[in-house]
């Protein structure tokens, strides 16, 4: 019984010894499909980057053909105005030189009548 008792001993303490072992734990995968993705991402970042770079150029020549159009225009109006302003200006003066022609007249006859009453009063 000895030898029994010693052999059932000497299982238990094989089987405990088994169970006991730490089994060390397989190593982490490799991140590779994480890398992938951020390595993808940042190139599709890096393509909308170009294009929205692009975008903003285009914009800024239509903004610059934009501002050359209304400087065009702006020049237009004001040579528009300039001329309504001479032609008022020729007007005004036209206006001007008939009312200077009316005041001597006017004035021609005002100092005409003076003169025939002054020599009335002086005859009589």
């Amino acid at each position: 019984m000895n030898t029994r008792s010693l052999l059932l001993a000497t299982l238990i303490a094989v089987g405990l010894a088994a169970c006991s072992k730490k089994e060390e734990p397989a190593p982490a995968p490799a991140p590779a499909p994480v890398v992938d993705a951020a390595k993808e991402a940042a190139q599709k970042a890096e393509e909308a980057a170009k294009q929205a770079a692009e975008a903003a150029k285009e914009a800024g020549k239509d903004a610059v053909d934009a501002t050359k159009e209304a400087g065009k225009e702006a020049v237009d109006a004001t040579k528009d105005a300039a001329k309504d302003a001479v032609e008022a200006a020729k007007e005004a003066a036209g206006a001007a030189k008939e009312a200077g022609k009316e005041a001597v007249a006017a004035t021609a006859d005002a100092t005409k009548e003076a003169a025939d009453k002054a020599k009335a009063a002086v005859g009589k």
